[in-house]
């Protein structure tokens, strides 16, 4: 085996089944061998397994288990989890990948997509109890002198189903889309001369003596004649997605620079006579044709039988005129006056969206996060067309359907994935929530392994935070988080709502107060800005509630004017942060009197909080003042990878990373074999070598006074020392340990249990288990999903935000009312009138 490489296992056709200690193992089907290496991408891989085990590339899902990990499925999604795969099996000569999707690989769809060299090359098929073994004792993947060492054909593959043998597969790896086009073509010509004396036959039906036109009988005639080539020719010129029939330009030429492109363009109309299959290829070609040459045109005429036009320029005598010729077949150029007499300055080419998606896609491919204004750009600068923002952005949105899936479908797939994710997570709790007009509203999501780890292993605080999924349809994502014992995020529950507004968070909080009823007090903290402190403290009893240190310092620094006088505007975030973080409030006042002293109107922003609602000397509930850092912020890195995706597909990543999450540290804990977790074992070592310059002077049994550079009391019942960092922190302060070292006390017993390992343990115990190709229901479940009620996307008209509202109020302008001219109501028109009449 080669450095730097590693053979997949790609199991398919059987089904998981779970042990009594449950595990899973895979039962039945077959086993392939792929070799791969770091530089795969991903879609390339997804591509060569739809081919190679005959299943639809979009319902196509990759998973694996990690090393010593049986229980927990995680799923393969794009290349950044390809190579933490790779990484996680690095020393491995294989490793097990279990492929799962609906079985039906559109060959034709899909052979213009194997232009890029991918490093994936193909093993012989080999049988699942054999696969391991046989990949260890020999080179399974023979790899040829030369530059197509890739194209390797498999000895067998055999379908699962029926458990016939299918031709084999040759990968050309090295091939270019226009050479597959090529191909394509040729063979659907062959196809064409070989049912020609069939395909001609058509009903003659008599119905009157009269003779119809003549226009409309060539019309029918072409219609029914070449009915068959039609339907061909679309399959074998449409793009991705079978837009309108429309050649995926950009993929069939993508082996040529732009120049090289317009330049074979200029030859795409040649003139009277000329032939083409149907007026698709021919409207494609005159469309190139336009491009290239950089003149806008127009239709007189645009049938299927017959097309007419000229050049848009006024004056300009360019014109065509061609039409379906029945006795031969082809559609053909009859008239065509070839010159221009526009002049030069008013051409201007006129791209369809067909076009223009075919290109952005090209783009996208490359580059997934192009801006519309650098594709506008290089569509310029490469074609010489003129683009205005919303066609590139409208183009954007076509490319991205075709290469992602649809947007508007991923809501109406809401409910199977609902009623599946629910299905394999026992006692979570899920709730779709869509409007009067079947639009969607809300969807929240609590797993069961998330309610357990909280309610088992993390203290009861809640942060309240919300980011948004960067759509066209501005949704919002709101999320309730914990801190398992290291102070790192636990997701507990989430919500996507359509707006973010004082009625989705009493939702929101209804839903969690179902999800975690507990009789523990719990501390919530959010964004003073959002005011969730009533909808809190009203939903959930003996609740505590405060404000976020980070957003609170956010804002702080945000208002922050001069003049600064002393220690200057650095240091008033360090004395901001110390009075939050103040046990005692005499050492609160004396922060808030260093920021005095550089900025009064600093401290007179400060002082206007209440500090029982932030600061750690007043605050009731638990101890939250020491974090620092946004929340929310993980929520946002995980959509910032895939924020273009539809919203299934941005559901899955976000369960991929919480999976992903929890094993990982599941996995990290299972080597601690300390009482405590690492880093509060070490905050108790550094204390213990404290308390050895400690006198400890003994007041009672249960009360201790301890001399050092001050004089403390620890008071053993109370779990309590005046210096307050016991209390704060949960762990024994180093005065206490000195109690524990004279007293002969454990001080592991009087650590909060919250930072014990086996908390830690219990909070990623449970797992959740994602739902197996999300992408698209099976076949056999698409007419319950059909029947299913169906689920539309909210609204896409953005609220306007509170800086919005405050500049349209300072400058007086006044939102228009709109008045209904049916019923003469307020706030709607005619058209959403819901009065009968």
């Amino acid at each position: 085996m080669g450095k730097g490489k590693l053979i997949l296992i790609c199991q398919s056709g059987g089904e998981f089944v779970t042990k009594d200690d449950g595990s899973l193992s895979y039962d039945g089907g077959e086993a392939n061998a792929v070799a791969i290496n770091p530089e795969t991408h991903f879609g390339d891989l997804k591509l060569k397994l739809a081919e190679l085990l005959n299943l639809e590339y979009k319902s196509l899902s990759v998973k694996y288990f990690l090393p010593g990990n049986k229980q927990t499925l995680i799923t393969i999604c794009n290349d950044k989890d390809l190579k933490r795969m790779f990484d996680f099996h690095e020393g491995s000569v294989t490793a097990d990948v279990f492929v799962i999707g609906t079985s039906g690989f559109d060959r034709e769809a899909f052979a213009i997509e194997t232009g890029r060299a991918s490093g994936i090359k193909l093993a012989e098929t080999v049988s699942p109890s054999k696969a391991s073994k046989a990949l260890v004792t020999t080179d399974p993947v023979s790899t040829p002198a030369g530059p197509s060492a890739a194209n390797l054909t498999p000895n067998s593959l055999a379908d699962p189903a029926d458990g016939t043998a299918h031709s084999p597969i040759t990968y050309d790896v090295s091939a270019t889309p226009a050479d597959t086009v090529k191909k394509r073509r040729r063979a659907a010509s062959r196809k064409n001369s070989t049912d020609a004396p069939t395909a001609a036959v058509t009903k003659t039906v008599r119905k009157t003596k009269k003779m119809a036109p003549r226009r409309k009988r060539m019309r029918k005639d072409y219609l029914t004649e070449s009915d068959d080539d039609m339907e061909e020719e679309r399959d074998t010129s449409a793009g991705l997605d079978g837009t309108n029939g429309a050649l995926d330009v950009a993929s069939e030429f993508n082996n040529l620079s732009p120049e090289e492109m317009v330049a074979m363009w200029k030859d795409s109309i040649t003139g009277v006579g000329q032939e083409f299959k149907s007026v698709i290829e021919f409207r494609d070609a005159l469309q190139r044709f336009s491009i290239a040459h950089r003149f806008r045109y127009k239709f007189k005429k645009n049938e299927t039988s017959r097309a007419s036009g000229m050049c848009a320029a006024e004056g300009c005598s360019w014109s065509f005129y061609a039409s379906w010729v029945p006795s031969e077949r082809v559609f053909k150029i009859k008239k065509m006056n070839e010159t221009h007499t526009c002049g030069e300055s008013s051409k201007t080419a006129h791209p369809t969206k067909n076009w223009l998606v075919s290109i952005i896609k090209d783009k996208l491919r490359e580059s997934p996060h192009h801006k519309p204004k650098e594709i506008s750009k290089s569509i310029l600068r490469d074609f010489g067309v003129t683009l205005n923002y919303s066609q590139v952005y409208r183009g954007i949105e076509g490319a991205r359907e075709q290469l992602q899936g649809s947007y508007k479908e991923a809501y109406n797939q809401l409910p199977w994935f609902c009623d599946k994710l629910l299905e394999a997570n026992p006692g979570s709790f899920i709730k779709l929530v869509i409007d009067n007009d079947k639009k969607f509203q809300r969807l929240f999501i609590s797993f069961d392994a998330s309610i357990h780890g909280f309610q088992n292993g993390c203290r009861p605080l809640l942060f309240l935070d919300s980011t948004s999924l960067r759509s066209k349809y501005h949704e919002i994502l709101l999320t309730a988080t914990a801190l398992d014992g290291d102070d790192c995020i636990f997701p507990v529950a989430f919500a996507i709502v359509d707006t973010e507004n004082d009625d989705s968070w009493n939702w929101f909080l209804e839903e969690l107060r179902s999800a975690v009823s507990s009789s523990r007090s719990i501390t919530f903290v959010s964004d003073k800005q959002k005011g969730l402190m009533e909808s809190v403290l009203k939903i959930f009893e003996n609740a505590h509630h405060g404000y976020s240190i980070y957003h609170l310092l956010d804002d702080f620094m945000k208002n922050l004017k001069g003049p600064f006088h002393g220690e200057g505007k650095g240091s008033l975030p360090v004395n901001f942060l110390a009075a939050a973080c103040a046990a005692r409030l005499d050492s609160f006042r004396m922060s808030a009197e260093q920021v005095k002293k550089v900025s009064s109107n600093a401290f007179d922003w400060m002082m206007q909080i209440a500090p029982e609602y932030w600061t750690n000397a007043a605050f009731k509930g638990e101890s939250y003042q020491h974090i620092t850092f946004d929340v929310a912020e993980s929520y946002a890195n995980w959509i910032e990878e895939v924020w273009e995706l539809p919203l299934i597909q941005k559901l899955e990543r976000l369960l991929c990373k919480m999976t992903e999450m929890i094993n990982n540290r599941r996995m990290n804990s299972s080597g601690w074999f300390t009482k405590l977790i690492p880093s509060r074992e070490q905050l108790v070592k550094d204390a213990s070598r404290r308390a050895h310059y400690l006198k400890v002077l003994f007041s009672s049994d249960t009360l201790f006074e301890v001399q050092g550079d001050s004089t403390h009391v620890v008071d053993m019942n109370k779990r309590d020392c005046s210096c307050l960092v016991w209390k704060a922190t949960g762990l024994p302060c180093h005065h206490a340990i000195a109690v524990f070292n004279s007293t002969g006390r454990n001080v592991y017993d009087y650590c909060s249990s919250y930072f014990t390992v086996d908390s830690y343990r219990s909070t990623y115990s449970k797992s959740i288990n994602l739902v197996e190709a999300i992408f698209k229901p099976p076949a056999k479940e698409k007419a319950s999903v059909e029947e299913a009620e169906q689920v539309l996307p909210p609204s896409s008209t953005r609220t306007p935000t509170t800086h919005q509202k405050r500049r349209r109020k300072i400058l007086g302008i006044e939102h228009r009312t709109v008045t209904c001219t049916k019923c003469k109501g307020i706030g709607h028109n005619k058209l959403s009138c819901k009065e009968t009449s």
